[in-house]
């Protein structure tokens, strides 16, 4: 059974105007109430769902040290891993709604609700939206000592050899584990998979040679493409990504329909005070316009979706509907 992930054209048309048209008054409350608040007064903690080092991390402590220098408090990172991302987001939904506790999520967390029976937090219920502050595509990347060549070569060997190559992931119910299956889907293959408790710890074993090959998003692995450690051999999508220009695009090598991104989110707990949701938007908006933030997403192949807290709610909204048909029509079961 083939299926085609039909959405991928709205999900990018939503961003490119929302890109185009957003403005600094779009993305923050009345002024009125940026004035009324205080925030922050205090070191504010970012919970993050997954371990250190994976795509998560790749974005939020670069955010973290800008916050810092734009509000002289520290925005301190809690890594907080585990069933795809999802202890994180529970952990992060029973907080204060105070502003000092911010959860940065991902697009796993728009997957969980169809591939969970039940959850300890809700993410449109329990949060509210505040900004899309990443958006990169999925790369494979493979360890080139053990799985040579280039894509044809690579295709090649998984078909000659099924269930013999394995895949790591962030977890079963990520968009790495589901990025996988639409891949195996696509091809027609079959690619075993191994779940972890987060990215770096896969790519730590993609490293070492303990699996094959991973569906990642580009950002956590960048910089070990770049070092020479992994090797890239398909970015999803129908064009190559500037930061990575050599590496061919799905699209060029016969997968057409073989688009997936991944992209992280910024939410408060639900019941936070809308003065303050606005202070918090426009400091990221701030950070997300210096030099600094500029290249640290250029040299990750990222984007910053600039949408306002309501047009990120809406492509949550979306992005839940999108995964929930390709968890049906993938089949795809937590391991």
């Amino acid at each position: 059974m083939t299926f085609n992930i039909a959405l991928h054209g709205t999900r990018r048309d939503i961003l490119r105007a929302a890109t185009a048209t957003a403005t600094a008054s779009a993305l923050a409350l009345p002024l009125a109430a940026l004035a009324q608040s205080t925030w922050p007064s205090k070191p504010v903690t970012l919970v993050v769902p997954f371990p250190p080092g994976g795509g998560t991390d790749t974005f939020a402590r670069p955010l973290s040290a800008q916050f810092a220098k734009q509000t002289s408090k520290q925005l301190i990172i809690d890594n907080r891993g585990g069933a795809g991302g999802t202890v994180g987001a529970g952990i992060a939904a029973k907080a204060a709604p105070d502003g000092y506790t911010l959860f940065m999520g991902a697009v796993h967390h728009a997957i969980a609700p169809s591939m969970y029976a039940k959850l300890d937090y809700d993410i449109e219920k329990d949060f509210v939206p505040l900004a899309l502050i990443a958006s990169v595509p999925q790369v494979l990347v493979v360890n080139p000592k053990l799985v040579p060549g280039d894509f044809k070569a690579f295709l090649a060997q998984v078909r000659k050899n099924p269930g013999r190559l394995n895949y790591g992931s962030a977890g079963g119910g990520t968009s790495h584990h589901l990025a996988g299956e639409l891949f195996k889907q696509q091809t027609q293959t079959f690619i075993t998979h191994i779940p972890y408790r987060g990215a770096g710890p896969a790519l730590q074993d993609l490293i070492a040679g303990n699996v094959d090959m991973m569906f990642d998003g580009l950002a956590s692995s960048a910089s070990h493409i770049k070092g020479g450690r992994i090797k890239a051999l398909m970015v999803s999508g129908n064009k190559r990504n500037p930061a990575f220009p050599d590496v061919p695009c799905a699209a060029e090598l016969g997968l057409p329909d073989y688009t997936v991104a991944t992209w992280y989110g910024l939410w408060a707990p639900k019941g936070t005070p809308a003065d303050v949701q606005a202070r918090i938007v426009e400091e990221m908006r701030r950070a997300a316009a210096t030099d600094e933030l500029k290249a640290v997403w250029a040299s990750n192949g990222a984007e910053f979706g600039a949408l306002t807290p309501v047009q990120f709610g809406n492509f949550v909204s979306a992005e839940i509907k999108r995964w929930t048909t390709v968890v049906k029509a993938s089949g795809a079961k937590l391991d």
